[in-house]
């Protein structure tokens, strides 16, 4: 009964978003506030049917109910409640549900605290919203019903991939599709001003919490995804430029040029053309990364390899989000003149420097990506563009952008003077050159890091430049302390939020140059009480025994790791074998420390009676997570700032 309940409430729900849709765009053209105020409701009433119809389908998984085609196929009566629950979006059809659930999320988010918005401004967000869930909600009916009934059900199910039964992977998606869908609000206002013909610093100042609330949950469901492949697949790296982990990439990128180009938007009433781009082709950036994971034309271990058929179906909704949004761009895009003239030196012109850099560097993840797609569909065959040619393309284009993101801040709107700038940070090259050489000294002195020294020198640049930027706010060393924690307290939260991200991105920027340059690798088979030289460590393989867990059997290695014949620690990492699907799985061993991890792995047993083995030193890698969590912390921080709030009066008060 609960199952129809939530087959109907889906079905239920294509008819409210489409209804949603067409209150909300004719109303607000008609004028008609009756209309504007139905489609609110209706967002409302589409929220609710989406959460039963998501809720039937996650009791469907806590009571193991195999009449469902989805819950035999991907769940398992021995399986723990947690991945029970995680299940319902470990797969194609229940992660579309968890996709329109939230879109649904955002769109009623709108529609009940959107009272600050003009009356036809919203009305249009809705019915864009709306439009959006309905194509999903069509989808989902017409070729992927996760409510599909077995006529004969099975006494147990299938199970779920046993890489995705994993605390990072049972959260990792509904981060990821929360930023993903997030975006989708920032597409709707785009359609919505483009309609209008207006868009102005009220457009600008209600678009980017939105994004800014969208960015943070991408940034996390990235760190979350990339965390989750350097702990669980065993191979001691954390990004492969897998065209999955490109798909969600591609849009951060291009969300992080909006919310600099919106920035510019509120404050001076410039880019607002190209602020209204980025909206449409961030969320579209996001589709396509539905797209590839879901139609079968890439196979990864993150992708949901599906039939040519629903693929059809997405690239359809592709082309008509992304065809028809540039179109109606294309038409009046022209009539939305920019009131704000800046110099190239200046805070706008940093602020459109990081735009160029990030859309560019989006473009480029882009062509990478689709190139092989390209040449197999025309018959060129099998061409594979892995990490040397994103690396090539990629690392250039970071360089300028970190070296700018230290400037920019302490530019001043319209006109700017970066020759002063650079001499009020000339403290700081110092010490990003200081901290640098005596990296490069402790590495060794090798010609071969100078690189890496280089990389080092750009985030001790970003770090330390923001901390001076903010340290210049409050005139630390300029004025009485006791005015100086003054004006640290009136420091806008926007400001605060911003120092934290650029902070982060240079702790990450720590963690990648570390892990990627002065990374130690052991391979080897190794017999019970053989012992391997790490980094400055020896790591001894203490025993082996075989234990079990809850639906799997387990093989468990306990590794001795000892510095000058004093034992520091043991570590035990496991060769899980499933038998719900059968598969087996690595599950690592790994202790962290602020300079880097010891990383250990243990594989199939080897003839002779040894086991292959493989350790890693990681050097500095804690520091990319860190990062990433600050990055977030900062949008979070912003978020909280009174200006970000819809309907707020905003002062002319410099970020």
């Amino acid at each position: 009964m609960i199952t129809e309940a939530g087959h109907f409430a889906l079905a239920l729900a294509l008819f409210v978003a489409l209804a949603q849709a067409g209150l909300g765009l004719y109303g607000a053209q008609r004028g008609d506030k009756g209309l504007m105020a139905a489609a609110s409701g209706a967002g409302v009433a589409l929220l609710l049917l989406v959460g039963v119809a998501f809720a039937a389908l996650t009791h469907a998984y806590v009571i193991s109910d195999f009449s469902l085609v989805n819950v035999a196929s991907n769940s398992h009566s021995a399986k723990p409640m947690l991945y029970k629950i995680s299940g319902v979006w470990g797969n194609h059809e229940g992660s579309l549900l968890l996709w329109l659930t939230i879109l649904a999320l955002f769109g009623g988010v709108v529609a009940i605290f959107g009272k600050g918005l003009p009356p036809s401004l919203k009305a249009r967000v809705v019915g864009v919203q709306g439009l959006v869930a309905g194509a999903f909600a069509a989808f989902i009916l017409f070729t992927s019903n996760p409510f599909a009934r077995i006529a004969r059900p099975p006494m147990d199910g299938n199970g779920l991939n046993p890489l995705l039964q994993d605390p990072g992977l049972a959260f990792h998606p509904p981060f990821l599709y929360l930023g993903y869908v997030g975006f989708s609000i920032a597409f709707s206002f785009a359609i919505a001003a483009l309609i209008e013909g207006k868009v102005d610093a009220a457009w600008a100042r209600w678009v980017r919490p939105w994004t800014l609330a969208a960015w943070v949950f991408l940034t996390l469901g990235i760190a979350l995804g990339s965390w989750w492949a350097y702990y669980e697949l065993g191979w001691g790296g954390w990004w492969y430029w897998d065209p999955v982990e490109n798909a969600s990439f591609m849009p951060w990128l291009a969300g992080t040029a909006l919310l600099h180009s919106a920035l510019v938007v509120e404050k001076r009433d410039a880019l607002k053309s190209w602020t209204i781009l980025l909206s449409i082709l961030t969320f579209s950036l996001s589709l396509l990364g539905t797209f590839l994971v879901r139609s079968g034309v890439i196979t990864s271990v993150h992708s949901f390899a599906s039939d040519p058929g629903r693929g059809l179906f997405i690239l359809a909704m592709l082309a008509a989000v992304v065809g028809g949004s540039l179109m109606l761009y294309a038409i009046r895009a022209p009539g939305l003149k920019s009131g704000g003239l800046f110099q190239p030196i200046s805070r706008e012109g940093g602020l459109l420097f990081n735009n160029l850099i990030m859309s560019t560097a989006a473009g480029s993840v882009l062509l990478g990506t689709l190139y092989p797609l390209f040449v197999d569909a025309l018959g060129g065959g099998k061409v594979s563009v892995g990490p040397p040619f994103f690396n090539s393309v990629f690392v250039p284009l970071m360089v300028p952008l970190i070296v700018s993101m230290a400037i920019g801040p302490m530019l001043t709107w319209k006109r700017g003077d970066l020759w002063t700038v650079l001499k009020r940070l000339k403290f700081v090259f110092a010490a990003a050159l200081v901290f640098a050489g005596i990296v490069w000294l402790l590495a060794g002195g090798k010609m071969g890091d100078l690189a890496a020294a280089g990389g080092m020198a750009l985030a001790a640049w970003l770090l330390l430049g923001s901390l001076w930027e903010l340290g210049e706010r409050a005139l630390l060393f300029k004025a009485p302390w006791a005015e100086a924690l003054v004006r640290v307290r009136q420091i806008p939260l926007a400001a605060w939020g911003m120092t934290l991200a650029h902070g982060g991105l240079a702790l990450a920027i720590l963690g990648v140059v570390g892990s990627s340059s002065w990374v130690e690798e052991r391979i080897q088979n190794m017999k019970i009480g053989e012992t391997v030289r790490l980094h400055d460590v020896d790591v001894l393989l203490e025993s082996v025994e075989e234990v079990p867990g809850p639906n799997y059997g387990a093989l468990k290695g306990t590794f001795l790791l000892s510095r000058d014949g004093k034992e520091l620690l043991r570590l035990s990492p496991e060769r899980r074998q499933y038998q719900t699907p059968p598969r087996p799985t690595s599950e690592t061993a790994i202790h962290s420390t602020w300079l880097g991890d010891y990383y250990t792995v243990i594989s199939e047993p080897a003839p002779g009676g040894s086991y292959v083995t493989r350790f890693y030193w990681q050097p500095l890698i804690p520091w990319l997570w860190a990062g990433a969590l600050v990055m977030a912390l900062g949008g979070l921080v912003s978020l909280l700032d009174r200006r970000h709030r819809v309907g707020v009066p905003v002062g002319r008060r410099t970020k």
